[in-house]
């Protein structure tokens, strides 16, 4: 489901998707120390996959489950504000020591983005190596935020030797 909508166009699985997300994000939230306002941050794409596809699919499926939060009465607010400051390459073959190495210090917080002394969970689609997650919140605890949690909508199993 992830694919066909992330890669194949199927734009309308967002709200399935979105609904999903929303799940795990209450789910994260149960932790939380405080039940004030938070942030959900997106893991950006790179800006060529977002061409290629032609929409920037976490942006609008974090976009989709803050409305789900919203409804059920969750204090939640979308912002984008991370976004890669160099190349990656494609994670998919890489080793998980290669995924560590080629995701340091990829991801930095928008100039714009306001996220000092804010919560923030962190919203992606694939939980692979948990390396992506590990540098998003690098960039985002270095502009001054608090990120006790990320949600994700689905997890890859490891394979054996990995």
């Amino acid at each position: 489901m992830i694919t066909a909508y992330k890669d194949d166009g199927r734009t309308p699985l967002v709200d399935p998707l979105g609904r999903a997300l929303a799940q795990a994000l209450k789910a994260a939230t149960a932790d939380m120390p405080t039940d004030g306002p938070f942030l959900v941050v997106p893991v950006p794409s790179a800006r060529r996959a977002v061409r290629r596809r032609g929409h920037d699919h976490m942006r609008r499926m974090a976009e989709a489950a803050v409305r789900e939060l919203r409804r059920a009465g969750l204090p939640a607010t979308g912002l984008a504000a991370l976004r890669q400051c160099r190349r990656v390459r494609d994670q998919a073959a890489l080793s998980r020591p290669a995924r560590a190495a080629n995701l340091a210090g990829a991801l930095e917080t928008h100039p714009a983005a306001d996220v000092a002394g804010r919560t923030a969970l962190l919203a992606d689609d694939v939980l692979t190596s948990g390396h992506t997650l590990a540098e998003a919140t690098r960039a985002l605890e270095e502009a001054g935020a608090d990120v006790p949690a990320a949600a994700t909508v689905a997890v890859t199993l490891r394979r054996p030797g990995s």
